[in-house]
């Protein structure tokens, strides 16, 4: 963990340092910092391996399918976390993600691609009315 330590001491400061705490979620005590990771309830390993991804402090940090295997709640908590280090670090996020709800509460911009061709482009607003987005992620008519 010193190695870790360094990191942020000599990054951002403090901080990078609580982002990076809140990310991983050690304000929940010493059981959980001191935890196996692999050990940890899958949405807290999520966080850490965010955490983790921080630690290098990027200026472009590319989330692929983060929301994978988490439970709504676990959805809406990532969405937070994420919203929250993107404004408090000035970071760009490229979010890869078939979750709509997720997409659409934390973009700017969205670019929606169904088998690799682009449907449809802009903001999560025109986004979510464009007729080849609705089909191909709804599987109904505008």
């Amino acid at each position: 963990m010193a190695a870790d330590h360094d990191v942020v001491e000599h990054g951002h400061g403090a901080k990078q340092r609580e982002v990076l705490e809140g990310a991983a979620d050690t304000d929940r005590g010493d059981a959980v910092a001191q935890a196996r990771v692999a050990d940890l309830p899958f949405g807290t390993q999520k966080r850490v391996e965010l955490a983790r991804a921080l630690a290098s402090e990027p200026k472009l940090l590319l989330l692929d399918e983060p929301a994978s295997g988490l439970n709504h709640e676990e959805v809406g908590v990532l969405g937070k976390l994420v919203r929250d280090v993107r404004d408090r670090l000035k970071l760009t996020v490229l979010l890869v993600e078939h979750h709509m709800s997720l997409v659409m509460s934390i973009s700017d911009h969205v670019v929606a691609l169904n088998f690799g061709k682009k449907i449809a482009e802009g903001t999560p607003a025109e986004v979510q009315q464009h007729p080849e987005l609705i089909q191909a992620y709804l599987g109904g008519g505008a």
